[in-house]
């Protein structure tokens, strides 16, 4: 029998953010608030968001660009962790939850890192290479539609600097990536993008069970 990642359980899970996260309290007041919302399933774990922040610490990120924001937490995280010149570009659509999340980043003084574009992440990515910034980014998170995930890989692939990161959430999607069939589009575009990261030489990659699955992927 092969070792694998351990299971947790309700208890275990509670005990690793008892010893481990370092949540603000106001990250804390904004997932309460986040967690009222009809679309709360969208909220990146906590530690999760802890996680990110170190990674942005490790490779001394200056440059971000998130796809999908939804009222800022992991943007939050990000843009805490960046130096005070740091950039974090957020690409999401319109919607009530865009005012949360500026609402958030005043308060945490962060709106000066932090510019919110929104239109379809698509067209975003594209205006950004237009722009110049092709190469230059240090880390993208894409935490947005599912069925434009193989997508932004391509765009994420022409942005990101070499040794730079991008990130994948949801890429367990609740077990869903396991079914055979009747999939629905975004089941089939996650496990589509699963195995274009496995196979893809361009990239460096680690799945990681860490909320719903995030993975990981340096650019080579």
């Amino acid at each position: 029998m092969t070792n694998q990642t351990l299971n947790l359980d309700g208890a275990l899970h509670q005990y690793l953010l008892d010893v481990s996260l370092r949540e603000t309290p106001l990250l804390k007041r904004l997932r309460d608030e986040t967690a009222q919302l009809n679309t709360a399933r969208w909220q990146i774990a906590p530690e999760q968001g802890q996680f990110m922040a170190l990674l942005v610490q490790l490779v001394g990120a200056r440059r971000i660009i998130e796809v999908g924001t939804f009222t800022g937490y992991s943007a939050i995280c990000m843009a805490q962790a960046m130096p005070q010149e740091g950039r974090l570009i957020c690409c999401d659509i319109p919607g009530d939850y865009n005012a949360t999340a500026e609402r958030y980043w005043r308060e945490a003084g962060l709106s000066d890192r932090i510019e919110q574009r929104l239109a379809p992440a698509l067209a975003t990515l594209a205006a950004l290479e237009a722009e110049g910034l092709a190469g230059t980014i240090d880390l993208l998170f894409i935490d947005a539609d599912k069925a434009n995930y193989p997508a932004y890989l391509e765009h994420a692939l022409r942005l990101v600097r070499q040794g730079g990161l991008i990130l994948f959430d949801n890429t367990l999607w609740s077990g869903r990536v396991l079914e055979s069939s009747g999939q629905s589009a975004d089941t089939l575009a996650i496990q589509a993008l699963n195995m274009a990261l496995r196979d893809d030489q361009r990239i460096d990659l680690s799945l990681l069970p860490l909320g719903d699955g995030l993975s990981l992927c340096r650019k080579r």
